[in-house]
């Protein structure tokens, strides 16, 4: 089972999602709270698979709650569930750690998707968000492409294969059944990567591989 803490100050809210995932057989909620501050002594207690926090709470907002998670708890993923997609909360939460970002107006399937993938060390970003993210606005996207190409070109043939994988949004083992490599080989690849990128996280290197071109247009990794 994936168990999941879920935090939003609404309780209808709550509710909504609640009764969303249970329609989910391998995911649980295991822990509901009403704030930030809440949310990390819960994640503490509990230690979740996944913790999905709101944005926009009391005490302590879901952005840094998601800071302290993932700085305290490395055995807890986390997503962000919210209302707001503007550049500044996307930015922060991917660069405080979160993989992924989900939107509260987003199809019920996508929100299960979502935590399921994040559970297995996948990345997850409501496409609406992905879109943002990759696109970036304005000239800078042209200049980022190039960036992200130099950046790419320090790694092997094969940790650009890996990281076009991340890209697609595939977890370690689906990229291990795609390469027909151990799982642990993998893994090994994956920190390789982040490493010689300096990312943070599989989000971050995910964005690396949308503009330096290692992932098509509809999702799947591009060929070499």
């Amino acid at each position: 089972m994936i168990r999941v803490l879920l935090a939003d100050d609404e309780a209808m809210i709550r509710a909504g999602v609640s009764a969303i995932l249970a329609a989910g057989p391998d995911i649980e909620v295991v822990a509901q709270a009403a704030d930030g501050r809440e949310a990390v002594d819960l994640a503490r207690a509990h230690r979740p698979d996944v913790a999905l926090l709101d944005i926009r709470m009391p005490r302590l907002d879901g952005l840094a709650a998601a800071e302290e998670i993932v700085r305290t708890l490395p055995g807890t993923a986390v997503a962000m569930l919210t209302t707001f997609s503007e550049d500044a909360y996307v930015a922060r939460a991917l660069g405080g750690g979160a993989t992924g970002f989900l939107l509260k107006s987003g199809d019920p399937h996508e929100l299960i998707a979502g935590v399921r993938a994040v559970a297995g060390g996948a990345a997850f970003l409501s496409p609406r968000v992905a879109r943002q993210v990759i696109d970036g606005y304005g000239p800078r996207r042209l200049v980022r492409g190039a960036e992200a190409r130099a950046r790419v070109a320090v790694l092997t043939p094969r940790e650009r294969e890996v990281l076009g994988l991340v890209g697609a949004g595939l977890s370690n083992p689906e990229i291990a059944a795609r390469l027909h490599l151990v799982e642990g080989t993998v893994k090994a690849y994956v920190s390789a990567v982040l490493d010689r990128l300096e990312v943070k996280n599989r989000v971050q290197a995910a964005v690396v591989a949308y503009e330096a071109g290692l992932v098509a247009d509809d999702g799947e990794a591009a060929s070499a």
